[in-house]
């Protein structure tokens, strides 16, 4: 093989990679927000969290264990992506080692779903998933600010903008979230609860797309190789 056809073979490799962002949060929506809502019947994605639907007594849950391997593979297989569009930055390659790493830690969700509000008994001690969810929880928030962060750091002030504004939604309305969250063990409605979380969940999903765009089109996987576009000033 010689060195050009190896350099276009890594190239499309590094582009495939790079769209398991984007495969990732489009088929998180329709999994979770089209397919699995539909098989909970009166599941209010308004006013219930996203892991309602995998939750213990849910109808959804079969359907959702079976197409669980595929989010850690996606969000792996993407870090993957970015270390190799990374071209020897810092921030890139940080931002891949930690896709990776929120990837293998994912397969844990899989132990710890959260308690379906029908087997709730309000006022008693949270469960050990329970408390397990709550932990990965704040594990995967803290991901994703890391990763909007470092990989912010590699382009210009207009992206750091951008980001910055997606960290803070991410804070607020996980904040939000977990306010409205501290009523399920009290069996009381959760109002905005669902809303709330999937505002705060959207900014991440929005950079995997922005991300992956961005490296698929630099220099660092084009045919000149001499890093990403946007540079910072």
């Amino acid at each position: 093989m010689s060195t050009t056809t190896a350099r276009r073979t890594g190239i499309r490799l590094t582009r495939a990679l790079l769209a398991c962002g984007p495969l990732y949060a489009v088929l998180w929506v329709v999994a979770n927000d089209v397919v699995a809502a539909g098989l909970y019947s009166g599941y209010d994605p308004l006013s219930q969290a996203v892991s309602e639907l995998s939750a213990t007594d849910s109808p959804a849950k079969a359907f959702l264990t079976a197409l669980f391997p595929l989010w850690p593979f996606l969000t792996a297989a993407f870090g993957v992506g970015v270390l190799r569009a990374a071209d020897g930055q810092r921030a890139l390659r940080v931002t891949g080692r930690l896709l990776i790493a929120h990837g293998i830690v994912a397969l844990l969700w899989l132990a710890f779903p959260m308690t379906s509000r029908t087997e709730i008994t309000p006022g008693a001690p949270a469960a050990a998933n329970d408390v397990g969810h709550i932990v990965l929880t704040v594990v995967t928030v803290t991901f994703i600010l890391a990763q909007i962060g470092f990989s912010a750091a590699a382009f210009g002030w207009r992206t750091r903008l951008v980001a910055i504004v997606g960290v803070m939604v991410v804070v607020a309305f996980g904040t939000l979230t977990g306010m409205v969250a501290a009523r399920l063990p009290l069996g009381v409605p959760t109002p905005w609860m669902g809303l709330f979380e999937r505002i705060s969940i959207a900014p991440w999903l929005l950079w995997m797309v922005v991300l992956a765009v961005a490296l698929a089109r630099s220099r660092a996987v084009g045919p000149r190789g001499t890093g990403p576009d946007d540079p910072a000033p």
